[in-house]
């Protein structure tokens, strides 16, 4: 793409004054995607419906001045180069300015066109190179942070949030969720974007192992400790030294591993089966179970001190039928995965398949859509997945009038079928575009992003 057919930048302009809005956008609109504001109220409400590339307020406005304006818009989650104008310059304005955020900052009185372009640029050009270095540690983190981990409705944007600010402490997770939610991704993004990350991260199945053989494979055992000890074994917490020990399905432990796993959680010591030597280790302890632990205290089956210990940040993951927003984009990654390593050309699928995959309940969750993409890759003939290519349950999911029979082609893309599961989420939903969201499963902002790319603004 050439640099004349590049979307110019958008720039919203704040002032309460109209000669110096309009005079400001004759100036800048050869180069920018001008928008106008008269007020602070009004600039808000433009901020959250487009992602604008800079907002240039002026300091003095009715009700809300600039700085809360500017400080308004750097909480976005793509928040604007922010340039603070105003007739009423001084050095400690400026300061307190930079300090609530903004880019840079503007005297009117000396205000010159060219030289007000040449900040704009010159930002512009700084926050490009940050948005790359962020891009560039995102798609690091993607590889070895939140590894497959797909998902941009609002509850999986919240989790994401979770992990990051977690990930550095050396406090204990609690993962729950239905199984096949993705406990153990979320646990290896905890790890890997953990200063742990260079140490080792242990996994332990707990419901894999017979009681008697659970506090031997945790802790070790001395050579003798037992019956069939014919060495001393190393447990896994020493070899998860220096890094993250991961147990998944901890509601499965019985009492005399609960009560050294307690001991652990309080002092990070413990001994090996068949030793009175105290040992110590320095691990992080991330625990998951698709067990309500609430109900198991109550019943007396898991320990109330060590759910509380275990629990400092518990982190619940949704089933697959609370996030429906998010099954097209699981498809669509585990359909590429699939293709290659079939050596397939299946790319997309069709608006009948996808409009199954909205429809049914997952009561397997994203294991069980995982495995239906592979089943369907492996079974199709053609560059698409068709209904008949899915698994018989998929197959019974799919409702009487697919998107293509609504709307009269039978050849749609994934895009295509999206934009008309928003239309009639919209036309259910009356218009409402807060409720459609969270029917798509969706956030609003998501919503508003998705109605840009599809040209539906005014719908």
């Amino acid at each position: 793409m050439n640099s004349e057919t590049k979307p110019k930048p958008t720039l919203l302009i704040v002032d309460d004054e109209k000669p110096t809005r309009d005079g400001l956008r004759a100036a800048l609109e050869d180069h920018y995607d001008v928008w106008v504001a008269e007020d602070a109220k009004a600039a808000a409400a433009l901020l959250e419906q487009e992602d604008f590339a800079v907002l240039l307020t002026d300091f003095r406005l009715p009700q809300e001045d600039g700085m809360k304006l500017i400080a308004r818009a750097k909480s976005l989650p793509k928040p604007p180069i922010c340039i603070l104008m105003t007739a009423y310059g001084s050095e400690e304005l400026a300061v307190e300015a930079m300090k609530r955020g903004a880019d840079d900052y503007i005297a009117k009185g000396r205000l010159q066109i060219d030289e007000l372009e040449l900040r704009i640029a010159r930002a512009l050009r700084q926050h490009q190179l940050e948005v790359e270095n962020v891009s560039l540690r995102q798609q690091l983190q993607s590889k070895f942070g939140f590894d497959n981990i797909v998902g941009e409705s609002p509850a999986m944007r919240e989790i994401f949030d979770t992990v990051r600010q977690v990930a550095p402490a050396r406090t204990s997770v609690l993962l729950l969720g239905e199984s096949g939610t993705g406990k153990e991704l979320i646990a290896k993004a905890l790890h890997q974007l953990s200063p742990r990350a260079q140490g080792p991260m242990v996994t332990v199945h707990c419901a894999a192992l017979p009681a008697t053989l659970l506090e031997s494979e945790l802790f070790g055992h001395e050579k003798g400790a037992f019956t069939g000890a014919h060495e001393k074994r190393i447990g896994r917490f020493e070899q998860a030294q220096g890094g993250t020990l991961f147990l998944d399905e901890i509601g499965e432990i019985d009492a005399t591993v609960q009560v050294k796993l307690l001991r652990f959680l309080g002092e990070r010591t413990f001994e090996r089966v068949g030793s009175n030597k105290t040992l110590t280790a320095d691990v992080r302890l991330i625990a998951a179970t698709n067990k309500d632990l609430e109900e198991q205290v109550k019943a007396g089956k898991f320990r109330e001190d060590l759910y509380f210990r275990l629990a400092v940040v518990p982190i619940v993951l949704p089933p697959l039928r609370q996030r429906a927003g998010d099954i097209p984009l699981l498809a669509k990654a585990f359909l590429k995965e699939f293709a290659l390593e079939n050596g397939k050309s299946v790319n997309d699928f069709t608006p009948e398949a996808l409009e199954a995959l909205m429809n049914y309940a997952w009561p397997g969750n994203v294991r069980e859509l995982r495995t239906a993409i592979e089943h369907a890759v492996v079974l199709t003939r053609g560059e698409k997945i068709g209904l008949r290519d899915l698994p018989p349950a998929l197959r019974a999911a799919a409702p009487g009038g697919g998107p293509a029979r609504l709307l009269g082609q039978p050849d749609l893309t994934v895009a295509q079928a999206e934009k008309h599961l928003i239309l009639r989420a919209l036309k259910e939903c009356a218009g409402n575009r807060t409720e459609a969201a969270r029917k798509l499963g969706m956030s609003r902002r998501t919503l508003h992003r998705k109605l840009h790319l599809y040209q539906l603004e005014g719908v």
